[in-house]
């Protein structure tokens, strides 16, 4: 009998959720079965490929919460990513403002005590705002696994559409050593 490990693929509406494809192929050829959840701007970003995602991963991509009743259409998740996670998405997290169906699920997790991993992109201009080391800091006490700075994504200066480089490979290991030693 094979077992299979679930990961939770979170991503908010940054440019480097454009290469999700290849992401998950790079999760899978991990070992994972990958589950995507988008935030409705990532989503509207990727609209025209939500489809091919879906068939990519055997699992509906997700956006929204399920209404009262209906049945959870993903497996239980062994571990979550939330990459790349924005600015609004780190400070809702952190406050715990669930109103968007990732970070309520990326709130959640914490709370079940699932490995979690981050890796947020924003650029220096937002990430200098007070509230982002606070958020950082909060989510880094409750067990999330931060890469933000050196050996996770440095951010650049406000203004340019896309980042030069998001380590994505990077995140990966990380949920790869953080469930390792949580095993």
């Amino acid at each position: 009998m094979t077992t299979t490990k679930t990961l939770y693929l979170l991503c908010s509406a940054a440019p480097p959720v454009f290469d999700v494809a290849h992401v998950i192929e790079d999760a899978q050829s991990r070992g994972w079965d990958v589950c995507l959840g988008l935030t409705p701007t990532a989503a509207h970003w990727l609209s025209g490929s939500l489809d091919g995602l879906a068939a990519l991963t055997g699992h509906p991509v997700r956006w929204q919460y399920k209404l009262p009743g209906e049945p959870d259409v993903w497996p239980t998740a062994d571990a979550l990513l939330f990459a790349p996670a924005t600015f609004n998405s780190v400070n809702a997290w952190a406050l715990g403002l669930t109103d968007r169906f990732v970070v309520g699920i990326a709130a959640e997790a914490i709370g079940k005590g699932t490995p979690v991993v981050t890796m947020p992109c924003t650029n220096a201009a937002l990430a200098a705002h007070p509230q982002f080391d606070q958020s950082l800091a909060v989510l880094r006490g409750a067990g999330a696994k931060v890469l933000f700075g050196e050996g996770g994504f440095v951010p650049g200066p406000a203004g340019p559409d896309a980042p030069a480089h998001f380590p994505w490979a990077a995140a990966l290991d990380e949920v790869d050593r953080t469930t390792a030693s949580a095993a």
